[in-house]
């Protein structure tokens, strides 16, 4: 049978180019759509955990309360014994202690006076220890764009766009003007290292760069941190995984009684990243959805326009003693058999401009400006298993749903006008 339906369709191109074309054009849409927003939306994701909420964090729970503020009177304390539990319960999660706080930087002038002053969010982060992954997690070596990273202590960095506005050359020395762990203030000199340029408005506006060690000094933290961020191993996150990690560590080490007990989140537990994350995982079942009725609606037609072309190829099987049920199954046969060769042809050229979205990405860092959402810069797709298999399912669906609905009509065909048909 299946034989017989190729020789027919090959034979006959008219009938099957059309329907062909369309499936294909579909099924490249619906694989380049489905990796466009992987890694669109990926890549948002682990932007923001990089900078901000890592795939896990851990956090008093007082802390949690009020993570947007940076209470760091209310950070962990104990950190050392606290990261070895962790690489005994995720021996394969990287664990990145840090402190988010924020303050004044001061410029002093030739005789001491402040010659200008600004607003910054900091962060302090493990930089000067062997094995660490930090600079690479932020990716500091392209955004660095004068001086170089920070390598001894009491040194520290801005953005480009806040030292040029406080008009600090590398090498100077600025104060930190903030609040302690204690609540006292700190005031503590460092030198500028160098600049960065993240290319986001939100991180380029005005912020600081420390080494951990330097502002637990500073902050009057010792061996503390307001957070410590986890990184699942595969680099990407996984809202199963984390959520297995978050209930058995909160099972056995957070205690609701006492405010100042760790407590775990994954990436989805934390403000609105969990809309987010819900929404990464809808996309790819909106996209097929919406293909499936569009391709349905179009191969009907094509369908319907083909059953009238053929209406007399129907009338002679009919009248030759053929059931109705076995042409209509025909018909169905054939709509996969298209529906097969069009989703292959489809996945592979959609999975190619893909490729090509993913290794060269698409430069948007001109519509970032004022952005204040952590995104970014380069859009890439991320191809994934799904993509080679996900095509199938609109390329299938939609030839048969217009299969189904065009062939209607052979069960409405009365045996009466066949011999007129014929005659004609």
């Amino acid at each position: 049978m299946i034989r017989f339906l190729w020789k027919g369709l090959v034979r006959d191109a008219s009938r099957s180019r059309l329907p062909v074309l369309i499936v294909a054009i579909g099924v490249m849409l619906t694989v380049f759509m489905h990796a466009y927003i992987n890694g669109f939306m990926g890549d948002t994701l682990e932007m923001n955990a990089r900078f901000n909420n890592g795939h896990l964090k851990v956090m008093t729970l007082a802390y949690a309360e009020e993570a947007e503020q940076m209470p760091n009177d209310l950070a962990l304390l104990g950190v050392e014994g606290l990261l070895n539990q962790l690489g005994t319960l995720a021996p394969d999660v990287a664990w990145a202690p840090r402190i988010r706080f924020g303050g004044l930087i001061d410029v002093p002038g030739p005789e001491g006076e402040t010659r200008s002053q600004g607003p910054a969010v900091g962060t302090a982060l493990d930089l000067r220890s062997p094995g660490s992954r930090e600079a690479e997690r932020l990716n500091l070596e392209k955004a660095l764009v004068r001086g170089r990273l920070i390598q001894e202590s009491g040194e520290a960095m801005l953005s480009e766009d806040f030292a040029r506005k406080l008009k600090l050359d590398i090498g100077r020395e600025f104060t930190f003007i903030g609040s302690t762990m204690n609540g006292s203030m700190a005031f503590h000199n460092f030198r500028l290292a160098g600049t960065l340029r993240f290319g986001m408005e939100a991180l380029d506006r005005g912020s600081v760069l420390m080494d951990l060690e330097d502002a637990r000094i500073a902050l009057d933290m010792e061996n503390g941190a307001g957070e410590i961020l986890g990184f699942l191993p595969e680099g990407y996150y996984d809202d199963d995984q984390a959520r297995q990690m978050v209930s058995a560590f909160n099972e056995k080490h957070s205690d609701p009684s006492d405010p100042y007990s760790p407590l775990m989140k994954s990436l989805s537990q934390q403000g609105s990243m969990g809309q987010y994350v819900a929404l990464a995982d809808q996309w790819a079942v909106y996209i097929n959805l919406i293909f499936v009725l569009a391709m349905a609606i179009v191969l009907w037609n094509a369908g319907l326009l083909g059953a009238l072309r053929r209406y007399g190829e129907f009338g002679v099987r009919l009248a030759i003693g053929e059931e109705k049920k076995h042409v209509y199954l025909t018909l169905i046969y054939e709509a996969l058999l298209i529906g097969s060769i069009g989703s292959v042809i489809g996945t592979g050229v959609g999975l190619f401009f893909a490729w090509l979205l993913q290794v060269y990405g698409l430069d948007i860092s001109g519509m970032m400006e004022g952005a204040s959402m952590l995104m970014p810069s380069t859009i890439r797709a991320r191809i994934t298993p799904a993509d080679y298999y996900i095509g199938f399912i609109p390329g299938l669906l939609s030839t048969l749903l217009g299969a189904m609905l065009a062939g209607i009509g052979i069960f409405k065909r009365k045996t009466s006008q066949l011999f007129k048909e014929l005659e004609a």
